[in-house]
């Protein structure tokens, strides 16, 4: 990472490189903190709470993964009818089972730190 000074600001601006930028826009789990982690209730706690209130970007990593399902069955069904090229249809089809299970993932994620805390 790298820092730069703008002007008269004090403040940093650290650019990212692009591929932690895309690891970042696919994959959401540098938002949430590790429970399992957590020495003591409070921190247990802290960090339920943490991950329940970063819960709230979950439908925007569930709509970025069924985008890419929807984009691979289709570049599947492409493939498959226009060139005929079985493997390479194969290899589309697999990619959007993995992105389906993705989303299934981010869903069943989203649904429990949504609930009410049980007591």
């Amino acid at each position: 990472m790298t820092s730069e000074h703008h002007g008269g600001e004090r403040g940093e601006v650290h650019e990212l490189r692009f591929r932690t930028l895309l690891y970042r826009f696919i994959f959401f789990d540098w938002l949430f903190k590790d429970v399992s982690g957590a020495r003591t209730p409070i921190e247990r706690h802290a960090a339920t709470q943490h991950n329940r209130r970063m819960s709230k970007y979950l439908p925007v990593y569930l709509r970025r993964w069924s985008f890419l399902t929807v984009l691979d069955f289709a570049l599947g069904c492409l493939v498959e009818r226009a060139l005929q090229a079985t493997l390479l249809s194969a290899w589309f089809f697999t990619w959007s089972c993995i992105t389906a299970t993705g989303a299934v993932v981010i869903t069943v994620a989203w649904i429990f730190l949504t609930q009410p805390q049980q007591p």
